[in-house]
């Protein structure tokens, strides 16, 4: 918990810092997210990461029935529930300027911690797909979340990737199952997720060599 925690803490006070030095105009760029604009994505984020406050005000499943991995499964990311999250992302999106954005993001996150922070460590919590996830193992996805997500905002607005390195560790090690990269890749962490998150191109030998590797492919909706 405690390095999920804080790469989650310090992954959110980045985007907030980049957020609250926007431009207006910023906030209707469009992103490859499509079709959001970075508006939009930011709502989807904010609503990803202030989740777990009421999933852990609601009463806790028995035990745990998937991990971090699992819940990024692609069966259960059908065209309705994707339809809906885009929809989700439209409705949620908050009017105001990149600072009023920010303040909302900044408290967002500090609730999800302060609910974190006062939650046994071997809690379980039920996602809105139904699954019952130890603590821990949700937080995690809420990393690759806010993490991975950065990365599109980035290139939306033309910037250089801002993922930190303790976001970028634990993106890592979900990605790759713990396992080494293979050095006839000769990926750093950065590379390594956006290659395997389709934020870039994979070449033919990569692609196989990430197979052959046993790398997750995770789907990503929160």
């Amino acid at each position: 918990m405690p390095t999920v925690r804080e790469a989650f803490r310090d992954e959110c006070t980045r985007l907030g810092e980049v957020l609250a030095g926007l431009a207006a105009a910023d906030l209707d760029r469009p992103t490859d997210c499509v079709p959001w604009t970075v508006r939009e994505l930011l709502a989807h984020v904010r609503t990803g990461a202030g989740r777990l406050a009421d999933m852990l005000a609601a009463p806790a499943p028995p035990h745990a029935e998937v991990d971090a991995a699992g819940y990024f499964g692609a069966a259960k990311f059908t065209p309705a529930v994707d339809a809906d999250r885009i929809d989700g992302g439209r409705r949620e999106a908050r009017h105001g300027g990149p600072a009023a954005l920010a303040a909302d993001f900044d408290r967002t996150w500090r609730t999800t911690l302060d609910a974190v922070d006062h939650a046994p460590a071997d809690r379980v919590v039920r996602t809105r797909h139904g699954d019952a996830m130890a603590l821990t193992e949700f937080l995690r996805t809420r990393v690759v979340e806010v993490g991975v997500h950065g990365l599109d905002l980035a290139a939306a607005l033309n910037r250089d990737p801002w993922l930190t390195p303790s976001a970028a560790a634990v993106v890592a090690d979900l990605l790759t199952a713990g396992r080494p990269v293979p050095s006839e890749l000769g990926w750093d962490r950065l590379t390594l997720i956006r290659k395997t998150t389709g934020r870039a191109p994979l070449t033919g030998d990569e692609r196989a060599t990430v197979d052959a590797a046993g790398f997750r492919r995770l789907s990503f909706a929160a």
